[in-house]
């Protein structure tokens, strides 16, 4: 039993891994990943594990490994503005990173069964938006969790750009899932121990895809023994932003952009951000192996085998790399929060400029 890569010491290390191995490819899914610290959705006492890329659970709180997630991020193709459906959101890890990509004009909406992890939710959610500086380099689309079976959506709920499901779609609970999508959405679902991409090209047509072997756990089928009736689940309505949000979000823009301009006018137009820390590459073979860790189950696609051909080469590389790196093995300086610094250096009214941070405690 192992990870599709190797375990990271820090959440950025983690990333690192993902992008060597190619399970991110693209900048918006890279900055997502590094913006939200995995770490910070385990429980205090399994913290330890949270850089490893292995799925963990602990009661009905779950999260999917770290190369799950990136695929499906990288299939999903999100873009800013887009609604986006998570059935069984869980711990609400995905839908905070899909949220940073949608930005304040998509919209998010999960569904999850059990109301505990719900309530688990909306506190990870809360430390995310008070405590995390990188809610600042983003405008962010705040997911709404409804409680209740994703079976069971009421059948007058609007249909959704896209759409993600996290247990183990039965096939003839596939048409189901395909109905929640608009035309020209994307679907993703673990289908017939395949995670599944899912195309809706016109109102009958339908594009499929195969991305990775997965083993979820099967979704659980509604249960109508008490009463005999069908408990529908009604997604919360698409809410239109009121002027004071859009005059904020406006601001803050406008507040970036300077931060942007200056920053570019102080380091000069050809220069770019110092590049991060390198880090001692690692070799991995080609394994053939199933992971299995409960009930989910997923494919390790590492590097090509013939690249122990070139073991002696990369361990000369890496000694090389080793040496150019020490004079900035120093700890580097804690980020700073520039849109928080500019706002209140800003000429405003105290509770205005407490509007502008949204209230957060940092």
């Amino acid at each position: 039993m192992g990870g599709a890569v190797s375990a990271g010491e820090d959440n950025d290390e983690l990333i690192d891994n993902l992008k060597e191995a190619q399970y991110i490819r693209t900048e918006l899914v890279e900055q997502a990943f590094r913006a939200i610290d995995r770490a910070d959705y385990y429980l205090e006492e399994f913290k330890d594990n949270a850089y490893k890329d292995l799925a963990w659970k602990h009661g009905n709180i779950h999260l999917s490994a770290p190369c799950i997630y990136s695929e499906v991020m990288e299939a999903l193709d999100l873009q800013p503005g887009l609604s986006f459906l998570n059935l069984g959101s869980g711990t609400g890890y995905l839908s905070s990173m899909v949220g940073l990509i949608l930005g304040p004009f998509g919209v998010n909406h999960g569904v999850e069964l059990h109301s505990d992890v719900i309530e688990y939710a909306k506190q990870k959610l809360d430390f995310f938006i008070k405590t995390s500086d990188s809610f600042d380099k983003f405008e962010f689309c705040e997911p709404s969790f409804v409680t209740g079976n994703c079976l069971e959506i009421s059948p007058d709920c609007t249909q959704y750009d896209r759409v993600y499901c996290g247990a183990g779609v039965q096939k003839e609970h596939e048409d189901y899932m395909k109905n929640l999508l608009k035309v020209g959405g994307i679907l993703v679902m673990p289908l017939e121990e395949k995670l599944t991409k899912i195309t809706r090209t016109g109102p009958s047509a339908w594009e499929t895809k195969k991305i990775l072997a997965v083993s979820f756990a099967p979704l659980i089928q509604p249960n109508h023994a008490d009463s005999g009736k069908s408990r529908l689940v009604h997604l919360p309505p698409v809410a239109v932003r009121s002027l004071q949000d859009l005059a904020r979000i406006a601001i803050r823009g406008t507040i970036k952009k300077i931060i942007h301009q200056e920053t570019m006018s102080k380091n000069g137009n050809g220069l770019k951000n110092p590049p991060r820390f390198k880090r001692r590459r690692v070799r991995r073979r080609r394994m053939e192996t199933i992971v299995f860790l409960d009930k989910e189950v997923f494919a390790s696609r590492i590097s090509n085998p013939s690249d122990d051909n070139n073991n002696s080469e990369e361990i000369e590389d890496e000694r090389q790399e080793e040496e150019e790196t020490k004079p900035s093995e120093l700890k580097p300086d804690p980020p700073v929060n520039f849109l928080r610094e500019k706002v209140l250096s800003l000429p405003l009214p105290d509770p205005l400029k407490y509007y502008l941070l949204y209230y957060r405690e940092k």
